[in-house]
């Protein structure tokens, strides 16, 4: 019998709520506020500020962790893809924003409008994912995440994920919404997921992943993980992506994205 976890279906992983306003505004503009808005109007700020700002020396310090190749799952605005590029390092991100996809590229990025849900460039070829500002709670299933990301992933690459500061384990239907007021309009409801650090590492061991390190800073809590998994596979060859959602190019055989 099978065990991987059920996938979220295409059109639930590229979520129309994150391909249009108000989203996209927000990182035209670098500015919120935003919040995800659970049923019970319990609301979880949405740091755009700090997103479309440069990377601050937390980030920074992720980055020095970074090995190899580097994909940024929900790479938003592109602040990370952007700092590694200017290291000269190989890296990808992929956002189901085509606003945060324009972002990315306009920093010197690569990026992708994809859902890490869908056919990736370089899937079992990757040294390091970076999930990273909330972005655990993609899909609303992290064991479905992860189970994914597994498979993207190369054997014994790594994980760096950032977890909510607390211990916590909560899937939920959430709202995107401009403001705090709780009669502000809002779009349809999407699943939405946070975990703390103990419960990353509890689904990340049942899939394959063993714990590297974990650390905290600046107030932000991370984890790292190594694929430990048997399920990353080396992509096809005749496989070509598209760049930075318009450019076309093709890695190298040695490699997921070409130098930058």
């Amino acid at each position: 019998m099978s065990t991987r976890h059920d996938r979220p279906s295409r059109a639930a992983a590229r979520s129309s709520t994150w391909s249009a306003e108000p989203y996209a505004d927000a990182l035209r503009t670098g500015r919120g506020p935003l919040f995800l808005r659970r049923r019970d109007g319990w609301l979880l700020p949405l740091d755009v500020e700090r997103w479309c700002a440069g990377p601050d020396a937390v980030d920074l310090a992720v980055l020095e962790r970074c090995e190899g190749a580097v994909l940024d799952v929900g790479c938003g605005p592109g602040r990370l893809v952007g700092a590694l590029a200017a290291r000269g390092r190989r890296a990808l991100g992929i956002d189901v924003s085509e606003a945060a996809v324009a972002r990315t590229a306009a920093l010197g990025g690569h990026a992708l409008c994809r859902s890490v849900f869908e056919a990736l460039p370089g899937e079992g070829r990757w040294d390091t994912a970076l999930l990273l500002d909330g972005n655990l709670g993609i899909g609303g299933d992290p064991r479905a995440l992860l189970d994914r990301l597994s498979e993207v992933v190369a054997p014994e690459g790594l994980l760096i994920a950032e977890t909510a500061p607390v211990d916590v384990d909560e899937r939920a239907d959430v709202h995107l919404v401009r403001g705090a007021d709780p009669r502000a309009d809002a779009g349809s409801p999407f699943p939405w997921a946070r975990l703390g650090t103990p419960a990353l590492l509890r689904h990340a061991r049942a899939l394959g992943w063993g714990p590297a390190d974990q650390w905290s800073a600046g107030g932000r809590c991370f984890a790292a993980l190594r694929n430990r998994s048997t399920s990353s596979r080396p992509e096809a060859p005749n496989r070509t992506a598209v760049m930075s959602s318009q450019r076309a190019a093709n890695p190298s055989p040695g490699s997921p994205v070409p130098a930058s």
